[in-house]
């Protein structure tokens, strides 16, 4: 008797082992045949056709246009997918952490690099099996060197941000980036690192009012010092769309 329950205790330590590991680790690198590696998807032409495969960041789906956008990471960079032809079915798949398959067109947009969907055809999006978030990689370091763009698209976070008016007046924040809009609209705000001064903002239709981050960012005065977390988009320059924020 004692045997056999020495035998079932060996065993459910086993599956706990099992179950607490969670499995073999899922490589978040691994491609399916005729799918880009990010560094074949780097070198690529521009308006040139691509296949990548990614995990789901960000989802921005419009049901009125009938399209999303969506932030795409794997282990070794990141993919910003533009107004992909999308319905609400197709939508309701389109979670955080999935992987999927996109095809379209490599793209550049005033220093954005992107597969820009819109009004092709010929895009396509395939969901598959397997899940992953990627941690926020701190690059506060890399602010205002040629390094940071390195890191287009990824899931990045800023310490220790000073904010700054971000106009004459003296606001904490703009809504639109000329102070032309209203509560709904994007926002847009200055913080500043060791003496340098950047522009980032809050896109409303990624994190809208009743958001955490947009609450955050329209409470807060100049002076505050912050930590920010977002995605590194590419406007002229960098300027991440801002997903949480902490006041120090």
């Amino acid at each position: 008797m004692k045997k056999i329950l020495a035998l079932v205790l060996v065993a459910v330590l086993a599956l706990s082992v099992l179950v607490a590991c969670g499995g073999e680790k899922e490589d978040v690198n691994a491609k399916s045949e005729g799918t880009m590696t990010y560094d074949k998807f780097v070198d690529a032409e521009l308006d040139s056709a691509v296949v990548i495969e990614g995990y789901i960041q960000s989802v921005n789906y419009s049901a009125q246009w009938h399209n999303v956008s969506l932030f795409l990471a794997d282990g070794d960079g990141a993919y910003y997918v533009y107004r992909l032809a999308c319905d609400d079915a197709l939508a309701a798949k389109l979670t955080k952490g999935t992987k999927v398959k996109v095809s379209g067109h490599k793209a550049e947009w005033a220093g954005e690099v992107e597969i820009n969907c819109e009004n092709d055809d010929t895009a396509t999006i395939e969901v598959l099996s397997g899940n992953y978030i990627a941690e926020a990689k701190d690059v506060t370091s890399l602010l205002g060197t040629d390094d940071l763009i390195k890191n287009i698209n990824r899931f990045v976070s800023f310490k220790g941000m000073k904010v700054e008016a971000a106009n004459e007046e003296g606001a904490a924040f703009l809504y639109n980036w000329d102070g032309s809009g209203v509560e709904g609209s994007d926002l847009y705000f200055n913080v500043s690192l060791n003496g340098t001064t950047y522009q980032f903002m809050v896109e409303s239709d990624e994190c809208g009012v009743d958001s955490d981050v947009y609450k955050k960012v329209t409470s807060w005065k100049v002076g505050d010092t912050v930590d920010l977390e977002g995605f590194l988009y590419w406007y002229n320059g960098a300027q991440p769309h801002v997903q949480s924020a902490v006041v120090k």
